[in-house]
């Protein structure tokens, strides 16, 4: 493995900016009622489900994902590491590390670290600082939490590390403290707005009112604490009794006691005034006053701690300080009185006073977690096939795992790893959405299967139910019922009501008469068995009656019996801003290929029938039957229609209706899934690769000279066929990645990795990083930030994977 030159082992690969470096022209949100918080995102700290707190590349914390489900953007700078330095002749300077200067003139004592003396570098779970120029010792930070692929512990563990690694070059010795100040925030993240009302925005998307109780501090105490492990503070507040609720709890920042190091603490100070009490100190000669006020805050007051340790560093020496933030806040409430408790609080308790257990066993495990992670990582940092930017990105897109809103509950015998869900985005506020997740759910799969099957087997449970309830559809007026008996939900419902029980919140469309819900579900059951080495048989048979329900609900639109469930001529599927009209490419495919995978879960299931608990062998056996016939029925005439009556001799039009000559950069995402999963072709190979290419061509480079990506739709010259258009003239992130797979599943690894290149230059290029939106346009605008669709390049990976093994059997057998 390639890496830098410092001792901390940087990795090569990760994405680098200097620290507190400025963005010339980023992009900039296309919608104005969309979230566009700048470019100022780093790499999130948090387990899965747990929270999480983002720190950017100009070092200040400005990221607060504590309320499950819900956004707080704002830089706070009373939380923030500071360093005092005296090196030769006694000179000293002293630094909070940030560039973000308050701008509301709070804490103006302090000084702060001046822009481009360092480097940033991410590589999700693992971010670096390191300071240069500046200080006379070389000083790095590393920060992780322990996010392990196939751990279902502690990547729920609501725990940042910071391990700072000090080296001193010079012939003299140094005098170092680091500080660490963090505002008592407890109570902070919860609606005051308990039953908020929902709107409908200018983009049709609903939304709901979110007010937290930001500031509001009144109660809340700091409780400096030591044992014979670790020194720190507790930030805590009172409670009337011993129950909890949603934003309630503790947040603790400790360092390991060292007999090298000297400990100084400040109990008590206003983290809203010129921040002198701290730095008058701190700035002298890097102490603290060693003061204690566990006293609670009025209503009108904000409180604060601080921490710091001093050493001196011989001439050559190297020290490593390890610092936690540690938070347990147990509860996540969605609607008024829906509780649930967080997956970390299975190993942690429910009682939220366990945030110092929490950092000790952070302390006692930094080096286990950080090698775990190392050597997850390992076998792709060393693959010399892999550029650098590829890895790079590959490990990033994971970060909206902890950063997606994402809630994790505590375990139950339906659920053994809990139940699991992570926003289509920040905008649209809703779990799972299920078209999304056909692309974006490579990386869970691959990374966490068990937490990607409780996704699915929720969505098999929602297919039965029904919700009667009229609501307005915010893209024609129309008014439609929630949710339909029989019809895959959209997705698992929304923080402010109750997910998993109340699905289907989105509202632009009725997703009840979409055309590639009930086909992305039931490919999405069989990927999961089969990408999981075909062994869950419990599994497909938890999922198979909903499979027969959704495909008998979905057979309904073919309206003229031919085989193929028709697009009614309204935008009825994920590209829902765009209408399609009778027999479509990407519906189409899809379902054929849906059949097929149908077909092959029943032939599985009749080998396995002693296996399912819950149904009688015989009967089992009839069902099963009748439904393999009826699908092997609905599947010839299908394959009878789809060619025929598409091909253009081309490329796959875009539906039988419309008389489009647009070139669909999605139209077989079907046959993508066919050869994925190992099913027969959609259509024969020649023709997969003659509409590749013309995709490859219209929808790339003939889209503004291929320097964006490709776009939904175009004409063959690239330009729009309706330029008043949306979603066929924007480049989405996920679906980019989707084709880019598609083509190294068909031989063509150099074009699928311009395309992806190009893909990820644009975001990390562009301040979009940590945000990865849906979609962007040539006009240097965004749509739809933290979107869910960008882990995709999982399944690049994935391809790149099969590529590579199928190439070696291929090498054996010659």
């Amino acid at each position: 493995m390639e890496t830098s030159s410092f001792n901390n082992n940087i990795p090569s690969c990760t994405w680098q900016r200097s620290i507190g470096q400025d963005w010339d022209n980023p992009y900039t949100v296309r919608y104005s009622s969309n979230l566009d918080d700048g470019p100022w995102h780093g790499m999130p700290l948090g387990g899965f489900g747990a929270g999480c707190i983002g720190r950017s590349s100009a070092g200040d914390f400005n990221l607060w994902h504590l309320d499950g489900g819900e956004h707080i953007f704002k830089t706070i700078s009373s939380c923030q590491f500071s360093i005092f330095e005296k090196s030769k002749d006694g000179e000293t300077k002293t630094y909070a590390l940030s560039t973000k200067k308050p701008e509301d003139r709070t804490l103006y004592k302090w000084d702060w670290y001046p822009e481009n003396k360092g480097t940033y570098h991410a590589l999700y779970p693992r971010s670096w600082y390191k300071y240069e120029g500046i200080f006379d010792a070389e000083i790095t930070c590393e920060q992780f939490s322990p996010i392990v692929p196939n751990n279902y512990r502690e990547t729920s563990y609501p725990i940042g590390i910071f391990e700072w690694s000090v080296v001193n070059p010079t012939n003299h010795s140094i005098t170092l403290s680091i500080m660490l100040t963090w505002q008592n925030m407890i109570g902070w993240f919860t609606n005051s707005i308990k039953i908020p009302k929902i709107k409908v925005r200018d983009d049709g998307s609903p939304e709901y009112e979110y007010l937290p109780k930001c500031g509001s501090s009144e109660g809340n105490f700091n409780d400096w604490k030591q044992d014979s492990y670790q020194s720190g503070f507790i930030l805590d507040r009172l409670r009337s009794n011993n129950s909890i609720n949603e934003g309630e709890g503790q947040i603790c920042f400790t360092t390991a006691n060292n007999s090298d190091l000297e400990f100084f603490y400040l109990g008590k100070w206003n983290p809203c005034g010129d921040g002198s009490e701290v730095w008058n100190h701190f700035s002298m000669n890097g102490k603290l006053p060693n003061t204690l006020d566990a006293t609670a805050a009025n209503s009108d007051e904000q409180i604060a701690a601080a921490m710091a340790v001093r050493f001196t560093l011989k001439p050559g020496e190297v020290k490593k300080i390890p610092f936690t933030i540690a938070w347990d806040l147990p509860i996540t409430e969605f609607s008024l009185g829906n509780k649930y408790y967080r997956r970390y609080t299975d190993f942690f308790g429910y009682d939220g006073k366990n945030a110092w257990m929490i950092a000790e066993t952070g302390l006692k495990s930094l080096d286990i977690w950080r090698e775990q992670i190392i050597q997850s990582q390992l076998p792709i940092l060393k693959d010399k096939d892999l550029p650098n930017w590829f890895k790079m990105s590959l490990f990033n897109e994971l970060y909206l795992l902890t950063d997606g809103g994402t809630i994790w509950t505590t375990s139950s015998q339906d659920y053994p790893v809990g139940k699991f869900g992570v926003l289509e985005c920040i905008d649209y506020r809703w779990y799972e959405s299920l078209d999304v997740r056909l692309y974006g759910s490579f990386g869970l799969l691959m990374l966490w299967p068990c937490l990607e099957k409780a996704v699915i087997k929720a969505f098999a449970k929602s297919i039965f139910q029904s919700d009667d309830t009229l609501r307005l559809i915010g893209y024609n007026k129309s008014l439609a019922v929630r949710k339909v008996k029989g019809a895959v939900a959209h997705d698992l419902g929304a923080p402010n009501e109750h997910p998993w029980e109340k699905t289907n919140y989105t509202s632009y469309q009725d997703c009840n008469l979409w055309k590639d819900l009930g086909s992305d579900f039931v490919l999405q059951v069989y990927r999961d068995f089969l990408l999981t080495n075909s062994q869950d048989i419990k599994f497909l048979w938890e999922c198979w009656p909903a499979v027969v329900e959704t495909l008998d609900y979905l057979k309904k639109f073919d309206l003229d019996n031919d085989g193929i469930p028709e697009n009614s001529g309204a935008p009825d599927q994920t590209f829902d801003d765009w209408e399609l009209h009778g027999v479509s490419s990407y519906c189409g495919a899809l379902w054929i290929t849906a059949l097929e995978a149908a077909i092959k879960i029943g032939k599985i299931l009749l080998e396995n029938i002693r296996n399912n608990p819950h149904l009688e062998s015989q009967n089992s056996l009839v069902s099963i039957h009748k439904c393999l016939t009826k699908y092997e029925d609905w599947l010839r005439k299908s394959r009878l229609v789809y060619h025929h009556t598409l091909w253009n001799g081309e490329y796959y039009q875009l539906d039988s209706k419309s008389g489009s000559d647009t070139v669909m950069t999605d139209q077989l995402c079907g046959q993508f899934y066919a050869r994925l999963l190992k099913l027969p072709d959609v259509v024969d190979a020649s023709y997969i690769t003659l509409a590749l290419s013309k995709i490859y061509e219209a929808c790339f480079l003939n889209f503004h000279d291929g320097k964006y990506g490709a776009a939904n739709g175009v004409k063959p010259d690239g330009t729009p066929e309706n330029p008043k258009s949306t979603h066929p003239q924007e480049v989405w992130i996920g679906i980019n990645f989707g084709l880019s797979a598609f083509l190294i599943q068909m031989g063509m690894k150099n074009q699928a990795l311009k395309l992806a290149k190009v893909i990820v230059e644009q975001i990390y290029s562009n301040g979009l990083q940590f945000r990865t939106p849906e979609a962007i346009t040539p006009a240097g605008t965004f749509r739809a930030s933290h979107y869910l669709r960008a882990m995709a390049i999982w399944s690049v990976y994935y391809q790149l994977q099969e590529t590579t093994s199928l190439n070696k059997v291929s090498s054996l057998t010659d």
